[in-house]
């Protein structure tokens, strides 16, 4: 097919939004369609949970599942122009919790990241031998971490962090045979920007010679702040690799032009172009494009979608991504009268990668019909706005956020694109979050000039929820963020704190209750240091997705024996972490591999309803090996963890390294040996252009041995 293309079709085809040519029966195509945990922004879909959430579950066969779930309704969509080439998973390690998109990623170790997105990205791409369901696209290559001037930060990457800890969770999946492209990041790795990098080509391709580079969003036209001219920069992108280009929209004709001039002064050949064209039409292929007759999931259609048999997984997985960081005295089990409190305790929220729910069980509703009694108070005080009709349930987010949300029809108080207000928005939401508000004294600003409103304070929400609390016997508060307002894309959080109004509700409820339970929902970890030593059980989960009220009913009921695990480290609130942009994983001291201070709660810490005994570890080579019996009196998920502490490496070691891990499921009394494989990586460092693997002690252990 690439022979009869011209040089002018060739180059239009290098833009994400390719036109048909008909004489030769290629039919209009453009890259990218979002998967993250579910099929997304095509409309209806099964919302599984936010993808740290999926990291917690720590279960390989789950989130292979949830990706041939998610791609099977993408194949649905096909006929509304759904694209089969998926810009999922997130791979980028959570380093610095703070990140405005820690939502989107697996967890804060590497190994951990590569496993599970290989498992993720197995479920994308389907187990035909030949055609693939979706050709899945890892994001953000490299050092992506940081969402503030995102386009224009140069990351400073030494070389053992490099590959030691962001190479692996692409190189990885790329040599499992499961990932169709990368697209690179908007920062700048070490002076040059990702989508110019040598990497590109000296790392990627020599796992994947024919993996396709697609650009994120207008990063092409970025580059022009390192170029002289656009035809120069574009040019440098083709030479180093980028295939697709993702600018300007739908709007093709500013790259054609680009590629165009480049050619006619030299900076590219057509054999250039070529090589782009032929990985994108070889890409295509993968998913059946050129011979529908043989693709065997072409007769997927929209029954598929929110069906029987994924409801049931996300239930699935909305259970397994549950942690229990405290239950202190067997505080859970939860019996007798419950009051939920809090605004989050009676909503399910989406994020800006979700789909359309198809439903979504609120924990207040899952609650309800499981307890005699229950009562709901979101916690908010309710205001009147001058020169609006109505009252406003007042929700202060931190960081200056605060959103308004209309008792009588439920909506939020949003600014339209004429500039006037209304209340038809049904939830904080768009890449422009035009529901949130400042709060100066009394004054209610938006960001236009002349946007304000004077605040009248007419109930107080939190003196509400301690009557509540007192009239229950326990008392359920349900705090955590909306994946829209502060931490989110291009805004990054300031610190690990609750949101102080949040703070003063859940230490009001607990003085006029002890016997509460605090529930958080949130995208990231927070530095919940006082809730730790004075709240008796603690149970974090990520945005759910459609199933998350039941899934945490069902653990605060003891219907669910929690078995997810933290994926990554939980501060506390005076620790001194590095500034975001130091990268250096090894000499700043981040993640649990190389931070030395105390820790609120640690990297893959969990409690369960039951109790579990590892018997003495053996490792024969590549080889760990394990007995773990469940030595208490109910079923219980353990997820085995383990690590290497080295101690003679001639180079900082880490204190320690997580080397192999699986999810098992085991009966009171059962007993299970558990053979896991070490990846040879996990044990070298780097020195010199290559992994050493050192000869000396190491000390190995399990979870089950701290």
């Amino acid at each position: 097919m690439l022979d009869g293309l011209t040089i002018a079709e060739k180059i239009a085809l290098l833009h994400q939004h390719q036109p048909a040519v008909p004489r030769l029966g290629l039919a209009a195509f453009h890259t990218g369609c979002e998967a993250l945990h579910g099929a997304a922004w095509l409309g209806r879909a099964t919302v599984f949970p936010q993808a740290v959430g999926l990291g917690a579950t720590w279960d390989r066969e789950l989130l292979r599942a949830v990706g041939a779930a998610a791609a099977t309704e993408v194949r649905a969509y096909r006929d509304g122009g759904a694209s089969l080439n998926v810009w999922s998973p997130v791979v980028n390690p959570l380093r610095d919790p703070r990140w405005g998109r820690n939502e989107e990623g697996y967890s804060e170790d590497p190994l951990m990241v590569a496993e599970l997105a290989i498992a993720f990205c197995t479920g994308l791409r389907g187990d035909h031998p030949v055609v693939w369901r979706t050709a899945p696209v890892l994001k953000h290559f490299l050092a992506y971490n940081v969402e503030t001037d995102r386009d224009r930060i140069d990351m400073r990457v030494p070389e053992r962090v490099l590959h030691e800890y962001e190479l692996p969770v692409f190189l990885e999946p790329l040599r499992a045979g499961v990932v169709a492209g990368v697209m690179p990041g908007y920062n700048l790795v070490n002076g040059i920007p990702n989508h110019v990098h040598p990497l590109l080509r000296s790392a990627l391709r020599a796992a994947k010679p024919d993996v396709v580079i697609c650009s994120d969003a207008q990063a092409p036209s970025n580059l022009i702040a390192q170029f002289p001219t656009h035809a120069e920069s574009h040019a440098a992108a083709l030479l180093a690799g980028v295939d697709s280009y993702t600018d300007n929209g739908t709007d093709s004709a500013p790259t054609i032009s680009r590629f165009t001039e480049a050619l006619d002064r030299g900076l590219i050949t057509e054999a250039d172009v070529n090589a782009a064209v032929s990985r994108l039409l070889a890409l295509r292929a993968l998913t059946g494009e050129f011979d529908p007759s043989n693709d065997p999931y072409a007769s997927i259609g929209r029954e598929v979608i929110a069906c029987d048999a994924h409801n049931r997984l996300a239930l699935r997985a909305a259970r397994e991504s549950i942690v229990l960081l405290r239950n202190d005295s067997g505080a859970l089990p939860l019996a007798g009268s419950v009051a939920v409190i809090g605004a989050l305790g009676g909503q399910v929220l989406r994020d800006w990668y979700s789909g359309d729910f198809p439903y979504a069980i609120t924990i207040e509703a899952a609650l309800r019909g499981r307890l005699d009694e229950v009562t709901y108070t979101p916690g908010l005080d309710l205001v009147r706005l001058s020169g609006l009709d109505g009252l406003f349930a007042h929700q202060d987010w931190g960081s200056g956020a605060h959103t308004f949300r209309s008792v009588d029809d439920g909506g939020y108080l949003t600014v339209e694109e004429d500039g006037s207000v209304s209340t038809a928005a049904p939830a904080p939401d768009g890449w422009v979050v035009r529901e949130q508000w400042r709060l100066d004294g009394g004054v209610v600003r938006g960001d236009r000039p002349g946007l304000e409103f004077r605040l009248e304070r007419v109930t107080d929400g939190v003196a509400e929820a301690v009557t509540a609390a007192r009239a229950a016997e326990r008392a359920v508060v349900v705090l955590g963020n909306d994946p829209h307002i502060n931490g989110r894309e291009t805004i990054d959080r300031a610190d690990l704190a609750l949101p102080p109004e949040q703070d003063r509700l859940l230490r009001a409820v607990v003085a006029a209750n002890p016997n509460t339970v605090l529930v958080l929902v949130s995208s990231y970890p927070y530095a919940i240091d006082w809730a730790a030593e004075h709240v008796p059980a603690i149970v974090w989960t990520a945005h759910g997705g459609q199933e998350q009220g039941t899934a945490i009913a069902d653990t605060l009921l003891g219907l669910n024996n929690p078995g997810g695990r933290l994926p990554q480290t939980w501060y506390r609130g005076d620790t001194d972490l590095p500034a975001p942009l130091d990268y250096d994983v090894i000499g700043a001291g981040w993640t649990y591999q190389y931070h030395r201070g105390p820790v609120l709660f640690p990297f893959g810490h969990g409690l369960s309803y039951t109790t579990f005994a590892h018997g003495p570890l053996t490792v024969d080579g590549a080889t760990a090996t394990v007995e773990v019996t469940n030595t208490g009196e109910v079923p219980g998920d353990e997820v085995v963890q383990v690590y290497c502490t080295p101690h003679d490496w001639p180079v900082a070691a880490p204190i320690r390294r997580l080397v192999a891990f699986d999810r098992i499921t085991l009966a009171p009394g059962e007993t299970r040996t558990v053979t896991l494989t070490i990846p040879s990586w996990v044990l070298s460092y780097w020195h010199d252009g290559a992994f050493v693997a050192p000869a000396g002690r190491c000390t190995f252990t399990t979870n089950g041995a701290d």
